[in-house]
């Protein structure tokens, strides 16, 4: 039967602070487009549970939902909470099956306190991995990572990859992923020469580049003379162009995102080398991961074996307390932070 609300989190005069979109941005975001607001937490009804959020996770795409645009995702309403991945634990539950103490991930982060569907959560087990694990290498970066690489872009042993973006939280698994699953080589692209030397020394990539030390094309033409077979995109602009040149007949590249152009202001130009795909029978091939559930069991069990044999590495940046999210955010699109970003929120 569900369990009550403990006597210990009366939820009729609980309040909580949450993230609240201000304005939309032109540009880039800053810290006057987001109000930070303390906001009555409602009980949860039937079927539902009261989480205390304890990580909160901050990612690219969500800048796209600052836009009122039409996208595969509904934009964030002015003067609302924002929404995102989030990890905490059942303080109050109306569920069957969710228990209060159990933890949770679920999608209404942004906020100290979310009433959840409890059909809209996934319970999790803390003794088996980090909390905050469950947000990136065992969440949806990693499962992105993971059906990119091998749904996607389809790719076979022997075979060289390219990762763009490849210290941020999708970039280094999905780099280790390929050289686990037989890549004969792997390059990857980051801002700074710090994290060029982390791909290579702990991520284990066969190269690296800084892509702001010269044009991207040439540093990868140095880096696979002989060209590529997957580009794995999480840049777009200039690394896309780059790509499609160095990829081989049948080259696949399967693109997650395209953090270089997020705050333009005006359309970036695209490829201007799009005829080459004709020729070599190049395959581009756009993905949502929230299309690829049904991998999730098969990526949940490869990944925490290789995660448990200390095969496959994870970093985070870890921002502290409900005030440091924007912080965060903003750092993240800087590309300030290396590996998965999220906040964390001590109770």
């Amino acid at each position: 039967m569900p369990t009550n609300t403990p006597t210990n989190t009366p939820t009729s005069t609980l309040t909580g602070r949450e993230w609240q979109l201000a304005a939309r941005p032109h540009g880039w975001p800053t810290p006057a487009d987001f109000a930070l607001v303390e906001a009555p937490v409602p009980e949860p009804g039937p079927g539902q549970i009261l989480v205390r959020n304890l990580f909160l996770s901050v990612d690219p795409y969500m800048r796209g939902r600052m836009n009122d645009a039409k996208s595969y995702a509904p934009p964030y309403e002015l003067g609302k909470p924002m929404q995102g991945a989030a990890v905490g634990r059942v303080v109050a539950s109306e569920a069957e099956g969710v228990p209060v103490g159990a933890h949770v991930v679920h999608g209404l982060g942004w906020r100290e306190y979310a009433v959840v569907d409890a059909a809209q959560a996934a319970v999790v087990d803390p003794e088996q991995a980090p909390l905050s694990a469950y947000l990136g290498v065992l969440g949806m970066t990693g499962l992105t990572a993971y059906v990119g690489l091998l749904r996607i872009a389809e790719l076979a042993p022997g075979e060289t990859v390219f990762v763009s973006g490849a210290a941020g939280a999708v970039g280094n698994q999905a780099g280790q992923i390929a050289k686990l699953k037989g890549a004969a080589r792997v390059i990857g692209s980051a801002g700074s020469d710090e994290k060029c030397a982390l791909l290579v020394d702990e991520y284990g990539f066969d190269a690296a580049f800084n892509y702001k030390n010269g044009p991207v094309a040439e540093q990868l033409a140095a880096a696979a003379p002989d060209g590529i077979d997957v580009y794995f995109d999480n840049v777009g602009g200039e690394h896309l162009e780059a790509a499609i040149s160095s990829l081989r007949v049948h080259g696949r590249a399967a693109l997650c995102g395209a953090i270089s152009v997020y705050n333009d202001t005006e359309p970036a130009p695209g490829p201007r080398n799009l005829g080459l795909l004709v020729g070599r029978r190049i395959t581009l091939r756009g993905f949502l991961v929230g299309d690829h559930q049904d991998l999730r069991d098969d990526f949940v069990r490869e990944v925490g074996g290789w995660l448990r044999e200390g095969r496959l590495r994870y970093r985070e940046t870890v921002y502290t307390g409900i005030d440091q999210a924007v912080a965060a955010f903003l750092g993240m699109l800087r590309g300030e932070t290396t590996g998965k970003t999220v906040v964390a929120l001590p109770e």
